[in-house]
């Protein structure tokens, strides 16, 4: 996976999100944001702030100030998979931050991802087999259970490996896709 240019941003949107008093964390409102470009959605832009910023007061200074914070992840994370060397990476913590605490974020990324993908309407009848299978995957790992992780090599290895499945299941969407809705 290619690297993030800006280490700090997963942490700048948490906080944002949370001065901003929303429930969901960056990494799942980064995986809806991505759900929907995969679907291709000509107004991801306002699907994804609708499902996000619905219950807000459009006067709050904070819910603000957050807005802008997501506009500039909508303008980056656009620019990402426009990017025909895909540039695209699900938005989580740095590998300094606690396996725990990655991984749960792993977690919710997918979850968001998923539910991007059903506000879009996807069908899944339209996917192929492969891809069908990678989301049922996907499924799984907004399912596991990350209190048993320890911070072992073994471990930080197979949450490599399930992030990497992470980013290849979201291209080969994006990919399987890639004529719909555009």
């Amino acid at each position: 996976m290619p690297p993030i240019e800006d280490p700090q941003r997963y942490e700048r949107i948490e906080r944002q999100l949370a001065r901003a008093d929303l429930e969901l964390g960056a990494a799942e409102v980064h995986g809806l944001l991505c759900g929907l470009f995969c679907t291709r959605q000509k107004d991801a832009q306002q699907r994804w702030l609708d499902q996000l910023l619905a219950q807000t007061a459009d006067n709050d200074l904070l819910v603000s100030e957050c807005r802008r914070a997501l506009d500039e992840l909508y303008r980056q994370t656009k620019s990402e998979f426009d990017d025909p060397g895909l540039g695209f990476r699900p938005l989580l913590p740095q590998d300094d931050e606690p396996l725990q605490q990655r991984a749960k974020a792993l977690s919710e990324w997918c979850q968001g991802f998923l539910y991007g993908l059903g506000v879009s309407g996807l069908q899944q009848d339209r996917l192929s087999t492969q891809t069908r299978e990678a989301l049922e995957d996907l499924a799984q790992i907004t399912r596991v259970d990350v209190k048993g992780l320890e911070a072992s090599e073994q471990d930080e290895e197979a949450f490599s490996e399930v992030s990497e499945f992470v980013w290849v299941a979201a291209m080969l969407l994006f990919h399987d896709l890639g004529g719909e809705n555009a």
